[in-house]
């Protein structure tokens, strides 16, 4: 079973002709980006699951994350965009929690980093620098303060033990550094971008520490890849989505919401802004992709949706089985005016609030695509990864923009860099 768009309530916004003329239009894009063995881009290295994670790879991201488990308390994760959002989006969404996981290098917040540093005495800890580019700022100065921090209290030595280095192995700064210091080193690979390097060692070791099978979520990678590569353009969920949200966009919706019924979810949201943000906002073009989690933000944001300018449309995360199961006590009286729903099950709410949520959005005039998911289990979360990832990159293709650049992420650091070296 894999999962499954469907795109029924675009049909008030969007004509088969419309989506058919799309596809005769870019049929040979299609074909070429869809071909299995298509691999003309140096940033293509996402693609090929396999090579991206060989068995000798996981086998020494498993050895290293039972290491980790067995002896730490903390594990520091040291990664700013590409580098910690998709680890994170799995790791909110299944881990365990058996050992304590935190993000730093993500921000340059003093009272943050206080924080997190506050929670460090007299706990076991292990760090991951996770830096493809080794320049930016962010990760690079948090990881010599927790390096520093490290050696002082570990002595160097034992410290080197307690550090991972995923970088470029290319001669990269970091690389050097992890040699000289005798860091245990993972490969970021060069081929593969940071938002689409989740399914490397970037995000499978830190997974893997948080306790979920990377077996599975490779699995599900592998499956839907199998579909997006087998199925022909007209049925294929992934050019479908592509198309649609393409022709939206030259229709004048100008953002798409990425929705949940599922807290859980908040930072695989996060994730998928990133992909589409950095991957198609340039040139002047793209949807501004932005989340939701509802019912929260239905009484916050549900007005605007419903009733604000005609500009956005959805993308729901259906989750078809919740996973877990509540039910509302049984009072005598109806004090509280509730007795209606004596013992319905929490999950029936949800379900119900979500349907309701769909119907009155396009109601209200907005395009609505739902991605239906059996579960919310590293396989299924290994599908959601790679369609998006691979729906991303047709859609910025169809758009006619790079898919692999973020020319726009340099602008704030050559002005940041200008001042901090006066």
């Amino acid at each position: 079973m894999t999962i499954k768009l469907d795109y029924v309530n675009t049909v008030p916004f969007v004509s088969d002709q419309e989506i058919n003329d799309v596809l005769i239009r870019h049929h040979e894009l299609l074909r070429t980006v869809l071909a299995p063995d298509h691999d003309n881009s140096n940033d293509l290295g996402w693609v090929d699951l396999t090579s991206l994670a060989n068995d000798r790879l996981l086998e020494s991201i498993e050895k290293k994350a039972r290491e980790i488990r067995e002896r730490g308390d903390i594990f520091v994760l040291i990664g700013v965009g590409g580098s910690n959002q998709g680890a994170r989006a799995v790791i909110k969404s299944l881990g365990d929690q058996q050992i304590e996981i935190l993000y730093v290098g993500n921000n340059l917040s003093p009272r943050y980093l206080q924080t997190i540093m506050a929670k460090l005495a007299g706990k076991s800890v292990y760090v991951n620098i996770i830096a493809k580019n080794f320049a930016t700022l962010e990760p690079g100065i948090t990881f010599r303060v927790l390096r520093q921090y490290l050696e002082e209290r570990y002595g160097r030595e034992e410290a080197a033990q307690r550090i991972i280095a995923t970088g470029s192995l290319n001669g990269s700064s970091l690389e050097e550094l992890g040699k000289k210091k005798g860091y245990t080193l993972m490969p970021f690979p060069l081929d593969v971008g940071g938002r689409y390097s989740v399914l490397s060692a970037v995000g499978l070791l830190p997974i893997a520490i948080a306790g979920v099978e990377i077996h599975e979520l490779l699995r599900g990678a592998k499956d839907i890849k199998q579909v997006i590569h087998s199925q022909s353009p007209e049925k294929n969920d992934a050019v479908i989505y592509a198309v649609i949200r393409n022709i939206l966009l030259a229709k004048g919706y100008r953002l798409e919401i990425l929705a949940h019924f599922e807290p859980a979810l908040a930072y695989f949201a996060k994730w998928w802004v990133q992909l589409f943000g950095e991957t198609e906002g340039k040139e002047g073009k793209g949807l501004y992709p932005t989340s939701c989690s509802f019912t929260e933000d239905l009484h916050s944001l549900g007005q605007y949706i419903q009733e604000g300018q005609r500009l956005l449309l959805e993308t729901f995360i259906n989750l078809e089985d919740q996973g877990e199961t509540f039910r509302i006590p049984v009072e005598d009286t109806d004090i509280d005016g509730f007795n209606y729903l004596n013992n319905l099950d929490f999950a029936y709410l949800n379900k119900n609030a979500y349907e309701a949520t769909v119907q009155a959005h396009v109601d209200g005039g907005v395009p609505c695509f739902i991605v239906n998911v059996p579960e919310l289990t590293p396989y299924y979360m290994g599908q959601l990864l790679y369609f998006f990832e691979y729906a991303c990159y047709l859609s910025a293709s169809l758009l006619g923009v790079n898919p692999f650049n973020q020319p726009g992420v340099e602008a704030y650091k050559e002005k940041m860099f200008a001042k901090l070296k006066g």
